[in-house]
Formats: structure tokens, sequence, C-alpha cells
């Protein structure tokens, strides 16, 4: 997320609202993420239309199981800073700008985060039931933690879990999303990222600060 290719394209935003995801019919929410303000269940509009698509495409019996989406930024402030220490801890050799890099493989910076810009959820897959479907690692799982597991296109994980992480890509792709590559759980539409995979000028989404707790 660091990569100058992302961080120089521009932002446009076009001035969606955040929408309240709890309210849709389509997915299934978990509440691990739960804030007092209710912010992990907020996802910009056209984000949203977008993952009712992904939903529709899914087999009989499956959904789309929500864990988080817009951060405020001083919130992904908070994640970044404590991952880039705790690699700093594990790896006093790095200097300041290596461990920059390296801590953007995981969390974004918050200047150009995805969740800070309502752009990007966390999901995965679960039954009707709510039962989560197998897909190697649990969400969030580190890349230290999982031996690299957590990365979208990791092979040191069952094949069952393979063939689960290959149905949401289908179907989130297929509804326009992006995924970024060392989080399988991670997909965006809008930010500057998705602007750089889909080969387009602009970002339409940009940093989001609520006026209100109500949003």
């Amino acid at each position: 997320m660091a990569d100058p290719r992302v961080t120089d394209i521009p932002v446009e935003d076009c001035g969606e609202p955040l929408v309240d995801v709890s309210t849709c019919t389509f997915i299934q929410i978990d509440r691990r993420k739960t804030d007092p303000a209710g912010d992990w269940l907020r996802l910009r509009a056209g984000l949203i239309t977008r993952l009712a698509h992904a939903g529709s495409l899914l087999p009989a019996g499956l959904r789309l199981l929500h864990i988080e989406g817009y951060r405020p930024p001083d919130l992904q402030a908070r994640y970044f800073t404590a991952y880039r220490d705790q690699l700093a801890a594990a790896r006093p050799e790095l200097d300041g700008r290596t461990l920059h890099q390296l801590a953007s493989r995981y969390i974004a910076p918050p200047e150009i985060a995805p969740h800070s810009a309502g752009a990007a959820i966390d999901l995965t897959l679960c039954s009707s039931e709510g039962t989560e479907l197998d897909m190697g690692t649990p969400i969030n799982a580190s890349p230290e933690a999982s031996d690299y597991g957590c990365y979208t296109a990791a092979l040191n994980i069952s094949g069952t879990a393979r063939a689960n992480r290959r149905m949401l890509i289908e179907v989130l792709a297929e509804a326009g999303l992006v995924n970024y590559p060392t989080e399988w759980w991670h997909w965006s539409y809008g930010d500057r990222y998705w602007a750089l995979r889909t080969a387009r000028p602009a970002a339409i989404y940009g940093t989001h600060v609520r006026a209100d707790p109500g949003g």
C-alpha cells in the first residue's frame, strides 16, 4: 500500500455516503469488531451495491459474512503503529523506512487506508446458519503468525480452504471488487489500490471523517 504507484493516485471523491450494512438482508453480520459508534458496520453505498451482487452469485446455503468496514483514521493509525512497533521489536536491525514498507504489507498507512475511506470490507463466507467456512487461516492472521498462509494465493493451506477462497474470489471479482493479496479477507472498491488494479485515473473514495456519531 505504501508503493508510490498507489500513493500517487489522485482522489476525486464522489461524495457517496457511508451506509449501515446491517440494514441489508443479503449479508450476515459478525460482531467481533463491534465499536460503540457502529463504525465497523458502515461502507460506501456503491460498495454495498456490489456486495449485494456478489452475494447473489453464491450457491444456495452460503452467505457473505461481514467482519469490518469503515475505520476512522485515528483507529487505523493505532493499528498501523502497533504492527510497525511489533515488527521493530522483532527486527531491531531495520530502519524506519523499511519498517514502514513491511508494515504496509499487512496494514495500510492511515493516510491512504481503504478502510478509512469506507471503501474496504473484511469478510468471509459462512453457512446460512452463520458457521464460517474453512479459509485456511483466521481473518486478520499476520504473515508471521500464519507462515504467510494469510496471502490470498498461499499454497500451505488445505484443498478445502483453497476451494473456499476461490469461491470468494470469483463472486467478489465478478462484482468489481479487488483483493489485497496479502490478506485473503480484504476486498475493496473505489479506493486508490482499486484504481491501480483497474487502471482508473483516480480513486472515487477518499479518507472519510464522520461529522457526528450518527454518520
